[in-house]
This record gives structure tokens, sequence and C-alpha cells, in this order.
């Protein structure tokens, strides 16, 4: 099957300047998103998961231009969407939709839930009269588990889970092709986490949506991907199908973040033993050498600092001079 989205080397970069910078001062650059690369076929699920200031936030801003960006996102097999103009660049919009991680913080509290809906099929299908474009309103919300009846009320009137329900039928009107999930459940309780989840696989099998879904829950990422993709300072640690990556973890990073999920039985839960992961993430303005994990890397050699692994081309992809499995000298208890 054909990609729906192939991105090729993608570098999303911001210049930093600092207070009492000359303005001839050449301004330092953090490297957000640095190489990533990735297909996506039609109907399916890609995880990206990874700490906060990993980059997942940005690669998703960077591919649909909501800040400037560097490489190859092609659309279809045919347009590069980083080569086009905002004007060019608007019809491909409502083909690729976001939702976005706070669900109130996203909605207008001035616009009723009707209207808020409404509003991209009014940016991107004009000519849809004010009848019609109500009743598909009103089918999209029934789809989505909200009543008609609440059409008129404001954002501030519905719970968390109610107003992420709302964004996903705001995205949906327009029937795009590839939605981008920004951790959608991460402010949520874990109950309506659950119920949001399996919206969002419905709504997929129905609809044939492609999903990029963005979390730090490595348990709801399993439970909604087919294949994920673990970033690390803006670059590819590991990429793998779902049962591939959970099950034999290659990359100290990934097999890190894996022991620390926690197991929902008590014993197991307390024999699990996690694998060490000291310090903190370097800064992006001023990456390591070689290897960006090696300072918290237990398994880091002379070699990791000279040397920077790329993940290649293969069905399970990882960045990483010395892969493998979890061994028990590396491991430690928490307890």
């Amino acid at each position: 099957m054909s990609p729906l989205l192939s991105v090729r080397d993608l570098h999303v970069k911001f210049p930093i300047t600092r207070a009492g910078d000359m303005p001839w001062t050449k301004p330092r650059i953090l490297h957000a998103v640095n190489g990533v690369s990735f297909d996506l076929e039609p109907g399916k699920t890609l995880g990206v998961v990874g700490e906060s200031g990993c980059g997942k936030f940005t690669l998703a801003r960077g591919l649909i231009q909501m800040v400037p960006a560097e490489g190859q996102v092609i659309w279809q097999g045919e347009t590069d969407l980083l080569s086009l103009s905002p004007r060019r660049m608007k019809p491909y919009r409502s083909e690729i939709k976001m939702v976005f991680q706070d669900p109130l913080a996203s909605l207008n509290p001035r616009m009723t839930l009707g209207q808020i809906i409404a509003e991209p099929l009014k940016t991107h299908r004009p000519d849809v009269p004010a009848r019609e474009r109500r009743a598909r309103v009103v089918q999209i919300m029934e789809r989505v588990g909200l009543l008609p009846q609440m059409i008129n009320r404001y954002p501030h009137e519905f719970s968390g889970g109610q107003c992420q329900r709302i964004g996903i039928a705001r995205a949906l009107i327009v029937e795009p092709k590839l939605l981008i999930c920004d951790e959608p459940v991460s402010a949520l309780d874990v109950s309506i986490q659950a119920q949001v989840i399996e919206l969002l696989k419905e709504l997929q099998r129905d609809l044939g949506l492609a999903m990029i879904f963005i979390a730090h829950d490595l348990s709801v990422v399993k439970n909604i991907s087919d294949e994920v993709m673990v970033l690390y300072l803006g670059r590819v640690m590991e990429k793998a199908p779902k049962a591939l990556l959970y099950d034999d973890p290659q990359h100290p990073y990934t097999q890190a973040l894996l022991s620390a999920v926690p197991i929902p039985d008590p014993v197991a839960e307390r024999a699990k033993r996690i694998l060490p992961m000291s310090g903190d993430m370097p800064s992006p303005i001023n990456p390591p050498s070689g290897c960006v994990f090696r300072g918290r890397c237990p398994r880091a050699q002379a070699d990791c600092a000279q040397i920077v692994p790329q993940p290649g081309q293969s069905l399970h992809q990882v960045a990483c001079i010395h892969p493998g499995p979890l061994h028990a000298s590396e491991m430690a208890a928490t307890r």
C-alpha cells in the first residue's frame, strides 16, 4: 500500500538570542527536530513517544507548516507540503487536522458548540448552505457521543471529556484523511481516557483515518498504535511495529521508558526492576557529540561519543551502536 504521508529528513530549527547580544552576534541554533523520517499508511496509527522536550509536538507542527521546517513531507506520494506557499497549502489543511492536548483551552469560549464545530466547514467548504452545515454538525455530534440539544451551549458548560469530543468533532467535520492527536487524553481522568481512546479507534475503523498519536503514556500508545516511534532530543531512537517494540525493545532509552510503565498486578509491580536513567535531557542548543543519549545510557562506550547512530531502513529501526535486549546487570531495583 502506498504511504499517505512520507517524511524524509525533517528538521525544525529555532534561532536563539540572549539578552545583551549585539545585533551582529550570530544566534545559537536550537535543533528541535533533527533528521526524522517515517512513512504512514492510510488507516494506520503511528504512536510518537518520548520525554517532555523531545520534539514530539514540534514534529507535528513542522509537518503542517505551523513552524518553519526543512526536509520533505510528501502527501499521497505527490505533493511536498513544505514546498507550498501558505495560499497553496490551504486546501491540504482540510485533509490534515489536529486534536490538541488541553480540550478546554483549544475551544473559543465565546462560541457555542455548534459554531465551534461548524467553523472549519465554513472556512474550507464555504459553498455548503447553512441548513446543510447545521445538519452536518448535528450528525458529527451524534457520531462522537454528544447530544443534539447541546448545540447552543458554551465550552465552560462541558466536562473535560466532552470538550475533547467537541475538539474531535471539529476536526472531523471536514472529513480529513489524517488526524494528528497531540496528547489528547493526558488532561483527562483514566476512565475518560479509555472512552476517548475507544472513540478514536472506532472513528478510525469507520472512516479509514490515519493518525499520528503523540503521548507520554506508553500504555495508551500501545492500545491505539500500529507502529511506535521513540524520540529523544529531536532524533529517532527506535521505530518498529507495536508488538515488536514492546516485546523486544533494543534501544536502552526505549527499555528505560518501558521499564517505568506501571503494571496493574501489585505482585508483578513490586517485583519489577527499572532500568536506571540518570541525569536530565541535555540542551538541544548544545547537544553532545555522537549519540545524544550517551550521557544517560548505561551501555555508553568510547565510540558512542564519536559516531552518530542512524536508525536505518529495516522493519525494526534502532539508532544505537550497541543495541540489544535488556541485561540483568543493567537493571536496578526501585524498591
